[in-house]
Formats: C-alpha cells, structure tokens, sequence
C-alpha cells in the first residue's frame, strides 16, 4: 500500500489529555467556590460527575456529550433547582481555560507531522466534540501549517466510530481508504471504526493491559510517536 493520507485523532493522540482534564477541574473548582459554592475536592468531583452522567445518558453519541459548559449547566440545575447560567458559564470558561493552557505535544509529534508534511501526504485531524473548542486546541498547539483537514464530530453529526467521521475526511482529501492510515489512542472509536471502512489503523497511548481482541485489534501499535514514520513512509 502506498500511503497518502493520515488521520490522527485529536485527544489524548496528539497531546497528553488527563493533565489538562485535572487542570481544568481545578480551576472550575476554584471559580465554583468563589462564586460561594462550598466544595471540597470531593463534592465538587461528584457535582461534576453528575451533570457529566445526565448529558452522556441524554446526548449520547453526539459531540455535545463532551461539552463541559453542559456538564456544569445541568450539574447546577439539579444542585439549586434553577438555571443559573452565569454560573454555568463562568465554570466552562474556567475549566476550558486552564485546560487549554495546560496543553502540550507528545513528543515527536511536530517532528513527525513535519515529515509526513514534507513527503507529500495529507495529514486530517479527524475528532469527536465539538468545533470551537476543537479549533482552540489546534490553535494553542500550532498544529495549523502541519495539517491539511480538521472535521469535527458535531460537523457531521455522528462520533467515531461512525463511518462518516472517516469517509468524509477521505471525500474531501480525495482519498480512497486503501490510500489511508488512522492514528488514534482508542481501540473502539479509532480503529474499529476505521478498520470498518478500509483504512490501515495504527494504535497510539492505549491502554497497555487492553487485550485489544478480536476486531478492536489494529494493524498496528506503536510505542512512541516517531514510529509512525515506519508504518507509514
């Protein structure tokens, strides 16, 4: 197969993601007691946990099931039985905030989409949540020149493992399958569903005691970012 094309999964693929995510509870915390809210870590963790249920349970398989304005808006709506929606913004704005700030590349990846870059092939972001914090986070990584495509999961109305979040990117590089790679961390969303449609998949910062069984098994797995220059060049 020659490649011409690679998809790299956003989250936790081209940066670390739990560093940000803890960053980000800290900080809607913080805001959260200065608003007059009194929350120790722990409750303030269960307070989060229970919006984060009640969208996932309601909104499943949507890009709004990550959105954390909606997490704090509805966590705050069942906590005083009333909208505030100051207070869910103000807590948003303060995780998303801290959050991006907290961002930085794995290793390698500058170097390596740099090459992929410099050998001619099509580099696509292709990514579950929705587009302007998505767009945010490419922003703050300075990931803009070393891609071609970014397609986010609210733009096509379906996540990965959806097969339109691997078509459509192929549509608009004008690829086919058989000339693509998908890079991602999660076995189910990323190589399932890639594998699904035709694409090489390649597995990255996963879970090392996943058994990775039966067709969540990917054509390959790499230890390191460089790697990929292996499978791919």
């Amino acid at each position: 197969m020659t490649t011409k094309a690679v998809l790299f999964d956003l989250d936790d693929t081209l940066y670390p993601y739990p560093p940000c995510k803890e960053a980000g509870i800290d900080a809607a915390r913080e805001t959260a007691r200065e608003l007059g809210y009194e929350f120790d870590r722990e409750s303030f963790d269960e307070f989060y946990q229970r919006g984060r249920r009640e969208v996932k349970r309601e909104l499943s398989g949507t890009a709004a099931t990550h959105e954390r304005f909606l997490y704090f808006k509805r966590a705050l709506e069942q906590r005083t039985g009333e909208p505030n929606p100051g207070d869910a913004l103000a807590l948003g704005e303060a995780f998303w905030s801290a959050y991006v700030d907290e961002m930085e590349l794995f290793p390698g990846v500058e170097e390596t989409l740099a090459t992929l870059q410099a050998a001619g092939l099509d580099v696509a972001i292709v990514t579950n949540l929705t587009t302007r914090i998505q767009l945010e986070k490419v922003d703050r990584l300075g990931l803009e020149p070393d891609i071609d495509l970014l397609l986010t999961s609210e733009e096509t109305g379906r996540e990965k493992p959806g097969s339109v979040m691997f078509t459509l990117p192929l549509a608009r590089l004008d690829r086919r399958a058989s000339e693509a790679v998908m890079v991602g961390d999660d076995a189910r969303a990323d190589v399932v569903g890639a594998n699904a449609v035709g694409l090489e998949t390649v597995l990255f910062n996963a879970d090392p005691d996943d058994p990775l069984e039966g067709r969540r098994k990917p054509d390959h797995r790499i230890d390191a970012f460089e790697e990929l220059t292996e499978v791919v060049l």
